[in-house]
């Protein structure tokens, strides 16, 4: 039963009616701002499959990654700064203008539940973290991929959530799982509301959708910006790199900080996931002063070793005079915390 759940809900004529409101659905999925493809063919997916599920040293941590158990008290007491937790991939806790926001709360165990082959979390216990958290006063949902979209997740937090931004189709899924439509609402690109003094905008991304094998780009996805009187922030979303992020930079920088998604890459599917090096490029773009990087240290969904993506960032963080923050699991930092820059991954 929870096997079948995981899948979402299947999209009806219902939903594709209100999906071709969109300029950016073409009549049958929704497209991206630049051609996009996934250069896999089906001689090189027996290579991946094997390469994927069988050959893991490396990719890998050799033992499981700490997380700093959750601080209630010190994560919820009144500051100018926004506060921030990273939680391993692209899960992002976030208290700004005294509400408590969460990001792509994925902290299943497995980032391959339909999978006979699980792709087991860095980190053990994850999912007992939601028990710990406050209330969450809004969820934010980039797209309804596996490794940001957990039922299990979804269903743990449903009683702690009071309101879902989510990406344009991905509001079925949510629905199927128990949540009541009126506490969801959808966003198209460039979409924005003011919450709580906080202006959200639902930015592009260079990416694709589906949890199924007829779903396919059948749901939207993006990024998040948030901004409020006095800071500026980016969440950006899967993506490949693109000129999107030029004219994100242009139409809602400069910002403040800049969570960028940085792993899981190859050269198979490069127009979809940024190598480390265009992830600091596209964090240039948007005109980010500081910078991070998140969509690793979670799972392997890709060939590269664990920590290519944070030490081939940081390398050109450096190479282009970008200042950025290494946070570890579970830290609470805020914009203007300047910890010692630990390679905590590497002890």
């Amino acid at each position: 039963m929870s096997l079948r759940k995981q899948f979402g809900s299947k999209v009806t004529a219902e939903h594709e009616n209100r999906y071709a409101k969109s300029t950016h659905w073409d009549g049958k999925k929704f497209e991206n701002l630049e051609e996009t493809k996934m250069d896999i063919s089906f001689q090189t997916i027996p290579k991946l499959l094997y390469k994927q599920f069988c050959e893991r040293k490396g990719r890998e941590p050799d033992k499981p990654l700490d997380i700093l158990p959750f601080d209630k008290e010190k994560f919820l007491a009144t500051s100018e700064k926004t506060k921030f937790i990273w939680y391993g991939h692209s899960v992002v806790l976030i208290r700004m203008n005294n509400k408590t926001i969460l990001i792509d709360p994925m902290l299943g165990p497995n980032a391959a539940p339909i999978s006979p082959m699980p792709v087991k979390r860095f980190s053990e216990n994850t999912i007992e973290i939601i028990d710990n958290l406050p209330n969450i006063d809004l969820l934010l949902l980039s797209h309804d991929h596996y490794d940001h979209l957990d039922y299990e997740s979804i269903k743990r937090l449903e009683s702690k959530v009071s309101q879902y931004y989510v990406a344009l189709g991905t509001a079925r899924h949510l629905e199927k799982w128990g949540v009541a439509p009126s506490k969801i609402q959808e966003f198209d690109w460039w979409d924005n509301v003011d919450y709580n003094d906080i202006k959200i905008t639902f930015t592009p991304t260079r990416h694709f959708s589906g949890r199924g094998l007829t779903d396919r780009a059948k749901s939207l996805w993006g990024g998040w910006a948030l901004k409020t009187s006095s800071e500026n922030i980016l969440f950006s979303g899967d993506s490949g790199y693109g000129n999107h992020f030029k004219t994100i930079g242009k139409t809602l920088g400069p910002f403040d900080f800049a969570i960028m998604e940085c792993g899981q890459y190859n050269e198979n599917w490069h127009q979809i996931h940024m190598y480390p090096e265009e992830s600091v490029q596209a964090a240039i773009d948007i005109h980010a002063h500081l910078i991070t990087a998140v969509h690793w240290a979670g799972f392997a969904l890709a060939q590269h070793h664990w920590t290519d993506p944070i030490e081939r960032f940081i390398s050109e963080a450096k190479k282009q005079k970008k200042k950025y923050i290494l946070p570890k699991l579970g830290e609470i930092f805020t914009t203007d915390h300047n910890p010692k820059q630990e390679h905590w991954w590497s002890k």
